[in-house]
């Protein structure tokens, strides 16, 4: 994979795609449009283009990320030299790695059923999901 200069720029749902952040070109533009990416602290379109420097705050989920661009590319490739268009910032690593403890320590998984719900069990879980 071949890394850009630093001159040419590259649409921001691209370089999401790219990058890795998202899937599909399509959830990086639903992610761009709704609000969920800001590029050096204002919200943008998919169509802004990047450049090598630009700082980058990415919500996916319950994640944060804040990226610094290093590399420029409008075509996927591996995950290793994804990451090498980006470095995430330390505070973003640390405010990440605390979520994860806080979310490890407070999910309690729920304990297995003895058995499967028979005829009555069913029709109380259909009345009480349809609140009928």
């Amino acid at each position: 994979m071949r890394i850009m200069a630093a001159e040419e720029t590259v649409r921001l749902d691209k370089w999401l795609w790219a990058a890795r952040f998202f899937k599909t070109r399509s959830m990086a533009s639903k992610a761009v449009n709704g609000g969920h990416v800001h590029v050096n602290g204002n919200r943008v379109k998919p169509a802004r283009m990047v450049r090598v420097g630009d700082g980058l705050h990415i919500r996916r989920g319950t994640a944060e990320f804040d990226v610094v661009v290093l590399g420029l590319h409008s075509r996927r490739g591996p995950a290793v030299e994804a990451r090498s268009l980006y470095r995430e910032t330390e505070e973003s690593l640390l405010r990440r790695e605390q979520a994860a403890q806080k979310r490890r320590i407070e999910e309690h998984p729920a304990a297995a059923p003895s058995r499967r719900p028979d005829k009555r069990d069913r029709r109380k879980i259909r009345k009480f999901i349809l609140k009928d």
